[in-house]
């Protein structure tokens, strides 16, 4: 409404101003001449000669726009672009928008032999292949029409612009179709061509763990900490991952130096990587190095017991005697004193010195508390050393075979329990995902058909009998003979089979049994 008001008034000014200029040029005396010797003469007044202005500027301008219009013409007829052609381009560029938007969400609904139709519209309309065979690939790949999806990721390639894209989305075809090799050479090129993307980073780590190029996985995870997608503390622990694959791969290949290097590297970057503080003591001890393997292994036991630790301990010196041995071990065993492991760990040192009553002692309940198939055999040994009657050690050994065998290397992911820690798990695949704990009860490791067995192994009289309570102040068998030689061999058949059934780190059993 002001608008209004402010034009209308404009208006009335601009009208009323050459109203008073055509007054002034009428009162105005004099005029202009025009004159074309011996031809013609012109007399003019000022008002006359302001219109003949007037009329010449307009005229100069419709002679430019008439000459413009000729050269416009003769631009036609040559093919050069006119503004007829800008408005036909203008035109097909907004229908070839409107077809990629239509392809893009044809895509996002799932349509992909629509997605496919619209997005080749909009390439004959745009000329634009970096914007349409990405889509069009895509929705090659929703249709599962694979070739036709490789076939339009290799036209990217051709273009500096959509390279990437190219090797990235042959590299997805080739793992849809379990052609790893091929898969991480593309995803090698593709980190080459963009360091810094994050999923080609992932992609390329995992394929590399898998195909035990623990080198190259090193290089990517350093890449991941370098642009800022990892954590320092995460980074240093799945570098230590990496470089015990690496140790163990040179180990496997007879690299005994280079497994070595790998090794204690392994155990400084993580020093609570049990496998890594196992093999980096072992290294240290083919150095002879000892204390710094003694080092290594208290400080990871610091942090967890680990039956491997402890293995890897009494290795360091494999023939001391068990008092000596017992007196070596007291770094270990006096951490973490109520732990299940240091507790097996010292009865089993004090029944390799036939001292049955101290095993007794460290032993404590936990048999009952937290029966496994490991702490029942060791009652078993400490009841036999003990002279307690057979029927006593073979319900113990009754009870180990359905016992839990105890914490184990579990994966987070999918609770499959491997017989060993390796990097990468077996079952999922999943990096670093082994943990060493109790599994679930589903996959706990009990022995199948334990209890059908049992009869076979102790006899049916005793396959069901609880452990008679014995005296604790009970003294040990002073004898160096354990079992007399006119001892019934059968009554010693269980507990070789239970502590075989046990598996790591009972070494020391099976000498006091």
């Amino acid at each position: 409404m002001l608008w209004s008001l402010i034009k209308i008034i404009l208006f009335i000014g601009i009208v009323a101003a050459l109203t008073w200029g055509a007054g002034l040029l009428l009162e105005t005396q004099g005029g202009v001449t025009v004159s074309i010797p011996n031809v013609m003469e012109f007399n003019l007044t000022p008002l006359n000669t302001a219109i003949a202005l007037g009329v010449l500027v307009v005229g100069v301008w419709v002679l430019l726009k008439l000459i413009g219009l000729f050269f416009a013409f003769v631009s036609f007829m040559n093919g050069d672009e006119t503004a007829l052609r800008r408005w036909s381009n203008r035109r097909r560029e907004r229908e070839g928008f409107e077809a990629l938007s239509d392809a893009m969400m044809a895509l996002a609904s799932g349509e992909g032999r629509t997605a496919m139709a619209k997005a080749a519209r909009a390439e004959r309309k745009l000329q634009r292949p970096e914007l349409t065979n990405l889509i069009i690939a895509q929705a090659a790949e929703m249709s599962g029409d694979a070739s036709k999806a490789e076939e339009v990721y290799r036209t990217l390639l051709e273009d500096d612009r959509t390279r990437f894209v190219g090797v990235r989305g042959i590299m997805k075809q080739k793992l849809l179709g379990g052609d790893t090799e091929t898969a991480k050479a593309l995803a090698e090129k593709a980190f080459d061509l963009k360091p810094r993307h994050e999923e080609t980073q992932d992609v390329l780590l995992r394929l590399q763990a898998d195909k035990g190029d623990w080198s190259g996985a090193r290089q990517t995870l350093g890449a991941k900490l370098k642009y800022g997608y990892l954590p320092r503390n995460v980074h240093r622990r799945r570098d230590a991952v990496l470089a015990l694959g690496e140790a163990q791969a040179h180990a496997e290949a007879g690299r005994v130096s280079e497994a070595r290097d790998a090794a204690i590297q392994a155990n400084k970057l993580s020093p609570d990587l049990v496998p890594a503080a196992v093999m980096a003591a072992e290294s240290y001890v083919a150095l002879g190095q000892k204390r710094y393997a003694t080092r290594v292994l208290v400080k990871a036991w610091n942090v967890m017991p680990h039956p491997d630790l402890a293995a890897a301990f009494a290795a360091i010196e494999p023939d001391e005697a068990p008092e000596a041995r017992l007196k070596r071990f007291r770094p270990l065993t006096r951490q973490h004193v109520t732990n299940p492991e240091t507790k097996m760990w010292l009865a089993e040192l004090h029944l390799a010195a036939k001292d049955y009553g101290a095993a007794r002692k460290s032993m404590g309940d936990l048999a009952e508390a937290d029966p496994t198939a490991r702490s029942l055999t060791i009652m078993a040994a400490i009841e036999r050393g003990e002279g307690a009657p057979d029927s006593v050690v073979e319900s113990y050994l009754a009870r180990a075979v359905n016992a839990s065998r105890g914490p184990q290397w579990v994966c987070d992911v999918d609770q499959y329990v491997a017989p060993r820690w390796v990097p990468v798990c077996p079952s999922c695949g999943g990096f670093d995902t082994l943990s060493w704990r109790v599994p679930p009860q589903e996959a706990s490791g009990v022995l199948a058909g334990g209890g059908a067995m049992m009869p076979l192994i102790v006899g049916p009289d005793v396959a069901n009998e609880k452990p008679v309570a014995t005296d604790e102040a009970a003294q040990p068998i002073e004898d160096a003979e354990v079992a007399p030689a006119e001892e019934d061999q059968d009554a010693k058949e269980p507990l070789s089979l239970a502590t075989h059934l046990n598996g790591t780190g009972d070494e020391d059993v099976r000498k006091a049994s």
